[in-house]
């Protein structure tokens, strides 16, 4: 089905061309910050945003 001109994953996909990792977010990607900022690495981390989008925000 044709929507605006596109084709079914073709919006998704030249969306995603557009952020610097190339590929949309994975659940895997808010996993692993959480995982981190869980872990004792990161025990002098206060306060911050952390955006995990691939480089959208970046570009």
């Amino acid at each position: 089905m044709d929507v605006l001109g596109t084709k079914k994953g073709e919006a998704l996909e030249q969306f995603a061309s557009t952020i610097s990792l190339g590929r949309t977010q994975e659940p895997q990607d808010v996993a692993n910050l959480v995982a981190f900022l869980a872990s004792e690495d990161a025990s002098y981390i206060t306060g911050q945003a952390i955006l995990t989008d691939g480089g959208i925000v970046y570009r």
